[in-house]
């Protein structure tokens, strides 16, 4: 070593020779640098002792030279440490008197950190430690900061004491990783010059072996639990959590298997609970966000943020899911995927409430069996019903906790390395232990698992299945009906019988649960003397049967109980006989698809795959392979077009594959003459006409047609949520599920894989260019949207199809008038009576489907100017109108667009509905009336008087008037029912978007033709109540809020869900037609405000206003005496301000819920980058009253905190994969206003109580619940906002923060602990 340090070994070896005191050592080296200009403390100088003692001068004065060096700060002892501890601890055995001297400066000056983090050298020491103990190259990180680099060496060289310690007790040799992180034995060729030790010497060396070995597990425990050490180490398990894992499995076997940790000072016990604990590990007891409220309210009085105040249900913690639910039945048509949807908002719910699995599973049962219950005499009319909440609740509920299961499961085994094994026992089934115990709780809850009467007998037999299991008679029977009779078990079942089997058929649970406790309620009266396996109509089917008409009536009414009952029908439906096809697709349609809730994955697939069959490898014809198969496809297309079918798709996620099936379809045959046709087994002919509407009329109620498009190109991403369905749109997300693996959707744990045959269908791309007819008529309709109609060319090819459809519409009443009807602006078209009545099906036009769909909106153009012009008569216009869609079914979408398009412009004179020449709703419209009031009761809303002065008066809007005749002409039965399911909310929103009071005359009307819809009706005229009343719709928002808190007036409840959603509506209960809840208003209504950005300003002012209103009755009612007295005062005002707490986090879920549903991701961008900064920079008065002020402004800041946190996390999630890339972009926006505001570059207008409360609340609800999106926050932002956090004494939550910033905030964390030292 050069100079001045040759000089240092000198003086150090002569003074070790005259046996120097240290002190005087230290104050010569220290001089001899300083003459030097050798800055300290000295790296070189470290390497010099570490070198000079090891091992030529080991002897106890050259330790103390270093011990003295350490303590007078002249050599960095991090270094010194880390370049002895690989000398001293492989050579322990050899050198147990160095060993233990070593351990010595461990414990001392191992971790003295606040000397050397400010030192000048700090970087290149840290350095030094890198290359000695190999910390970036061990631990795959490379730390270029300082700080990062301390947490690998804490880390370091902690680990590699623990195994010295372990190899010390042999207990290296049987962990499964057989080649160690760290050296801690000695190679041979350095222990060759030892000298024989006497007897007495090597006994004395075991001795001291044994008591070093105790003193390092002793070591090691101290500073496992020294505070600062303690959060460095956190860093590492939140950033190495691989090697964490190993070092903790390595603490197991300390704990569980070492004979000299019984022999120290450390417990057994208490090493295995740090184990356990170790997910506290470097965290302080409550959760942040728990702490930041109750540090407000009192120290310990408050254990949750979310905990429940006296009397106040915990159901309203997870009244997000009731409220999905519940909008899921609107009857509008999702493109996403509910068990996606629904999962997510589980998980996020898990997260937000800090609940376990248990609660959370429980949670989302009960909300889907009150989701069942709303409905149990569900109400006639076009619109989702007991079906699809069945669907929602064994299906979809059942799918989304396996998803969380499976996810939990698979989280769990990818984080185990072999080398800790032990923890898979622990982590593998933890969920799914919750699942089992959440089902069998569910049994306390009589009410909700009573079943509806349409239900009753599947949940009877499901309760036979498991009582013949447990008697030994059920022999794996998938149909217990097949074992029994009425006269052999007498058993009743309810709802949980039925989430029972879902749960099996998924895996979820094994028939144990059959022995549960009370399971089982009934007795087996005799034992049949045969048991067959299967319903014997599915067990001939499995054995090739033929498919007789009998088995068909048959498997049509009852589900298939396993998927190879499927598979085997779907084969049929595709390699049968012609006749076997119809019958295996109609069967696919029937049971197994709306109630074959354990296998509906699967169905829904199967149909979906029968839309689009494949091309045969040989085909070499002109026209499309679909041709042949109309027959089968026209029974799918009818098989589905129930309401409740399309919704069933819809929930599986299935809506863009459907539709780009019947998009092909829709090109194919509207190409068509036609002349093609074939006739079904029943006789009835099939033409290419019936093949193109069914497919048209469904692929229509896909998404929202007749909606002009200016809504959602003004609005963007904000407009409401489904508005921006189109046909596009459709189309991207079906080409983006083809691109990804060419999979239509992932396998949702099932215990089979999906069949090859659905799980995928065409691999290939699609675009609106596939589909040219299909694009003409779409950029037709969107035009018509958008202006009046124009470009029909006399002469042309369309102006000739339109007078052909006008003389087959009309020609009966013009034939021998002189009326004419003039087709479009470019001319007349005279129908004379030489043109004569088209009543002959035979004389109708042989046109293409799609060349009549061209000409309907001119003809229906012309048709209503005539009638306006008084050359036709309103029944005449009704019954040409009735004729066309009779001709062409499809034609009515293209009525629809026409009207809803014309009803807007408002140059139509108004229809009076006088009953002569249009209907009249005279004789019902006072009882509409009435009923519209009952049912807006809760709201105290005022419903403006309908007509007064009889029927005379009444008018509507000429289209308007003209749709509602052509509706009401419809008969009410099966083959009518698919095309009412698109003209019935067509002609709702058409009524809608009519001054006031349209929709009620319509429902009048409807009324008098179909009774039994009135409470369906008149609940639709109440709706629109709220369409054009801003006030109306405020009211609505408050009488929500309202409900929640159970500080309505008009509805005498304890709040929660039950104020908020009711229990049902309709006629049928006591007392007639029955107020209508406001949630269940709301969420009817809410789609057709158009300015969500208004209603997202309501929900919040509400929110906030419901805050004050929770202080002064919670607080003041329950405290006003006894806060007055000193004995009583602390206690009570702790538990009041906990229920205040409590309904605070309640309504901020319930205003997010409602800002998520009506806007979606967009407005919530909107409100994290926009309104929220705006609200807190604007200046407000919040009418503080009394000595609660700042209680009410720190409770208002917690209020916004878990509103904007809510509303993240149901737009964005909270997985580590975003479904979105929106969500880095915003959640950063947002922080990096909060840290130009704790920095003071903006100045805030709001209370500092409440953005001190917002700012902790924020954060803590980010760190603790959506720890995902710190990860996507650029470091800088997050060290600013960490260091804002400091400034407000939140240094626990600044470092929390940065904890969760990943590796690339490592550094600033742990300088953030050490500058705390």
């Amino acid at each position: 070593m050069s100079w001045p340090w040759d000089e240092v070994v000198e003086f150090t070896k002569a003074a070790q020779g005259m046996g120097c005191d240290p002190s005087g050592w230290a104050v010569q080296v220290s001089s001899a640098l300083a003459a030097h200009g050798v800055a300290i403390p000295s790296p070189e100088l470290a390497q010099l002792l570490a070198s000079h003692l090891c091992w030529e001068n080991d002897v106890p004065l050259a330790w103390k030279y270093v011990e003295k060096a350490l303590a007078a700060n002249i050599a960095p002892p991090m270094l010194l440490v880390a370049l002895l501890s690989v000398r001293v601890i492989p050579n322990r055995h050899y050198k147990p008197v160095a060993y233990r001297l070593y351990l010595e400066l461990f414990r001392r000056h191992a971790f003295s950190f606040t000397s050397q983090i400010k030192g000048s050298h700090f970087k290149k020491t840290m350095a030094s430690i890198d290359d000695i103990l190999h910390l970036s190259e061990k631990f795959g990180v490379q730390a270029c900061e300082p700080g990062a680099l301390v947490v690998e060496y804490v880390f370091a060289i902690l680990w590699q004491l623990l195994d010295a310690t372990l190899d010390d007790e042999g207990l290296q040799e049987i962990t499964p990783v057989k080649n160690p992180e760290w050296v801690t034995k000695t190679q041979d060729m350095e222990i060759e010059g030892e000298v024989a030790l006497s007897e007495k010497k090597t006994e004395y060396n075991e001795k001291l072996q044994t008591l070093n070995t105790i003193m390092a597990i002793e070591v090691v425990w101290h500073f496992l639990h020294q505070k600062v050490i303690s959060k460095l180490l956190s860093l590492a398990r939140e950033n190495m959590p691989s090697h964490w894992d190993a070092f903790t499995h390595h603490l197991n076997l300390l704990a569980t298997s070492s004979s000299a940790l019984r022999n120290s000072t450390v417990s057994p016990e208490k090493l295995q609970f740090f184990i356990i604990d170790t997910s506290r590990f470097g965290r302080e007891g409550k959760s942040r966000h728990c702490h930041a409220v109750s540090t407000v309210v009192s120290s310990g009085s408050l254990t949750s943020s979310g905990g429940h105040g006296p009397g106040y249900s915990n159901c309203s913690l997870w009244i997000p899911i009731d409220l999905y639910l519940e909008d899921c039945l609107d009857g509008s048509v999702a493109a996403t995927d509910a068990i996606e949807v629904l999962s997510g908002l589980i998980k996020a719910l898990h997260a937000f409430n800090g609940s376990t699995w248990h609660d959370a599973f429980l949670a989302i049962w009960m909300a889907s069996l009150r989701f069942v219950q709303r409905e149990r005499d569900p109400l006639e009319g076009p619109v989702p019903h007991l079906d699809t909440r069945l669907c929602m609740l064994l299906s979809i509920t059942t799918l989304s906790i396996a998803n969380i299961i499976e996810e939990e499961e698979a989280t769990a085994i990818d984080v185990v390395e072999p080398s800790n094994q032990w923890k898979e026992k622990t982590s593998v089934g933890r969920c799914r232990k919750d699942l089992v115990s959440s089902i069998k709780i569910l049994g306390d809850y009589e009410n909700l698992l009573v079943p509806p009467p349409s239900v009753t007998s599947a949940a009877n037999k499901a309760a036979a299945k498991a009582m013949l299991f447990v008697s030994g008679l059920a022999g794996g029977s998938g149909h217990p009906e097949s074992a029994m009779n009425d006269k052999t078990v007498n058993c009743i079942g309810n709802m949980r019988h039925l989430i029972v089997e879902a749960c099996i058929s998924r895996n979820l649970l094994d028939t144990s649960a059959y022995y549960w406790p009370g399971y089982i309620s009934g007795h087996i009266n005799q034992i049949p003397r045969a048991l067959p396996n299967q319903v014997p109509n599915w067990s001939a089917l499995m054995k090739g049967a033929p498919l007789t008409s009998s088995v068909v009536n048959a498997l049509v009414a009852t589900p298939a109980s396993s998927l190879a009952e499927l598979e085997k029908i779907f084969e049929i439906a595709i390699n049968g006989s012609d006749n076997d096809k119809v019958s295996a697709a109609t069967i696919l349609c029937g049971a197994s698809l709306v109630r074959g809730w354990n296998i509906q994955e699967h169905t829904v697939r199967f149909v979906a795959k029968l839309l689009s069959p494949s091309v045969p490898a040989d085909y070499a014809e002109a026209e499309s392979h679909l041709i042949s198969h109309g027959p089968i496809l026209n029974i799918v297309l009818t098989g589905i077009s129930s309401v409740d079918c399309v919704q069933v798709f819809s929930f599986h996620g299935l809506v863009p594959e459907l539709a780009g099936a019947l998009m092909a379809i829709c090109e194919v045959f509207g190409s068509c003459f036609p002349s093609i046709s074939w006739t079904s087994t029943t006789g009835e002919e099939i033409s290419v006409h019936t093949v193109f509407s069914n497919a048209f009329i469904l692929l229509l109620r896909l998404w929202k047609f007749n909606h002009p498009p200016l809504e959602y190109c003004i609005m963007g991403d904000e407009a409401p949520v489904g508005s921006q369905l189109t046909p596009e749109f459709l189309l991207l997300l079906r080409n983006s599920r083809v691109l990804s693996n060419g999979k239509i959707t992932k396998n949702r744990s099932s215990s089979e894989p999906l069949s090859a045959a659905t799980s995928s269908s065409s691999m290939q791309p699609i675009f609106m260019d596939s589909f040219p007819k299909l694009k003409t008529w779409y950029r037709q309709h969107q035009a018509c949207l958008a202006s009046t109609l124009s470009g029909l060319v006399h002469g042309t090819p369309v102006h000739q199809n339109v007078d052909v459809l006008l003389n087959m519409m009309f020609g009966k009443f013009t034939g021998g008038s002189n009326q004419t009807i003039v087709s479009g602006t470019s001319g007349n078209s005279n129908l004379s009576s030489s043109s004569g009545p088209a009543d002959d099906i035979s004389s109708r036009p042989k046109l293409a489907a799609w060349d009549i769909m061209e000409a309907v909106p001119f003809v229906v153009d012309a048709a209503l100017t005539a009638c306006s012009h008084g050359r036709l008569y309103p029944r005449e216009l009704a019954t040409g109108l009735k004729d066309l869609a009779d001709f062409l079914p499809a034609s009515l979408a293209t009525i629809v667009s026409y009207f809803s398009a014309e009803v807007t412009r408002g140059v139509w004179k108004p229809a009076y509905m006088n009953g002569t020449d249009w209907p009249s709703p005279a004789a019902n419209l006072s009882s509409v009336e009435e009923n519209i009031k009952k049912i807006v009761a809760t709201t105290g809303v005022d419903v403006p008087s309908l007509v007064a002065g009889g029927s005379s008066l009444a008018t509507l809007p000429l289209p308007l008037a003209a749709f509602v005749s052509l509706t009401i002409t419809y008969k009410l039965d099966k083959a009518s029912e698919r095309f009412l399911n698109l003209a019935g909310p067509a002609l709702e929103n058409l009524a809608a978007s009519c001054p006031w009071p349209s929709m009620p005359i319509v429902a009048a009307l409807w009324t008098q033709k179909v009774k039994r819809w009135t409470d369906f009706l008149v609940f639709s005229a109440s709706r629109t109540v709220f369409h054009h009343n801003k006030d109306a719709v405020v009211q609505l928002l408050k009488s929500c809020f309202s409900a929640m808190l159970g500080l309505s007036p008009q509805i005498p409840n304890h709040g929660g869900v039950g104020g908020l959603l009711g229990h049902g509506f309709g006629s049928h209960f006591s007392g007639g037609l029955s107020p209508v809840a406001p949630g269940i208003l709301y969420l009817r209504v809410y789609r057709c405000i158009k300015n969500i950005f208004l209603l997202t300003e309501m929900t919040l002012s509400l929110l906030m206003a419901s805050v004050k209103d929770i202080m002064g009755t919670v607080v003041s009612k329950e405290t006003s005496e006894k806060l007055k007295k000193t004995k009583y005062g602390m206690k009570y005002g702790q538990v009041s301000l906990a229920a205040a707490m409590a309904r605070v986090k309640a309504i901020a879920t319930l205003g997010a819920t409602f800002v998520w549903l009506s806007g979606g991701s967009g407005i919530v961008q909107c409100l994290l980058q926009e309104m929220l900064p705006s609200w807190f920079i604007s200046a407000h008065e919040l009418d503080e009253e009394g000595g609660n002020g700042g209680i009410v402004c720190m409770l208002i800041g917690h209020a916004l905190a878990y509103f904007s946190v809510l509303c993240g996390m149901f737009a964005w999630g909270i997985d580590s994969v975003s479904v979105s890339k929106r969500r880095a972009r915003v959640i950063t926006s947002h922080m990096e206003f909060l840290a130009s505001a704790l920095e003071g570059k903006i100045s805030l207008g709001c209370d500092w109580v409440l953005w001190r409360a917002y700012v902790s609340g924020f954060v803590s609800l980010v760190v603790d619940c959506a720890p995902s999106w710190v990860l996507e926050v650029e470091l800088h932002v997050l060290t600013s906002v960490s260091q804002g956090l400091k400034q407000l004494n939140e240094g626990e939550l600044a470092l929390a923060l940065l904890k969760k910033g990943g590796v690339m905030a490592m550094g600033a964390a742990a300088e953030l602990i050490l500058a705390s030292e």
